[in-house]
């Protein structure tokens, strides 16, 4: 009986480790692809959100890119400003000088991405409508 005891023991115990460190692995493996994925992009954090809207506070560094998305009916206040260039998925590129406290409502238009151009780090608040 002592055996079979330290038998189960044994192996739910090389169990434990094994899964464990498994987990640890996948652990480090997320956190170093969401380090990979945010290095030289700009950060969006989720300020509120419901069935009608999501609020975000998004931050980038100059050149820092953003990655390409659709623009839906948004409302934008510049909480710091700066110098950001637009890209276009056709390549097209327009360049928008933003000043702080600047408010824009934007409504749906061609894909883009931007990449802040400027000397200064880039914060707004975005309203986006669903």
């Amino acid at each position: 009986m002592k055996t079979l005891v330290r038998f189960v023991v044994g192996v739910a115990v090389f169990v434990f480790i094994m899964g464990g460190g498994m987990v640890s692995s996948a652990v480090a493996q997320e956190k170093a692809k969401a380090a990979e994925v945010k290095k030289g992009m700009s950060t969006r954090k989720v300020l509120a959100d419901n069935d009608k809207v999501t609020v975000f506070e998004i931050r980038q560094k100059p050149g820092e890119e953003n990655k390409p998305n659709s623009t839906r009916t948004r409302v934008i206040r510049a909480l710091s400003g700066a110098t950001i260039l637009r890209t276009y998925a056709d390549g097209k590129t327009d360049t928008k000088v933003w000043k702080t406290g600047e408010v824009e409502i934007q409504v749906p238009g061609p894909e883009y991405s931007t990449k802040n151009v400027g000397k200064t780090e880039f914060r707004i608040y975005a309203v986006v409508l669903k």
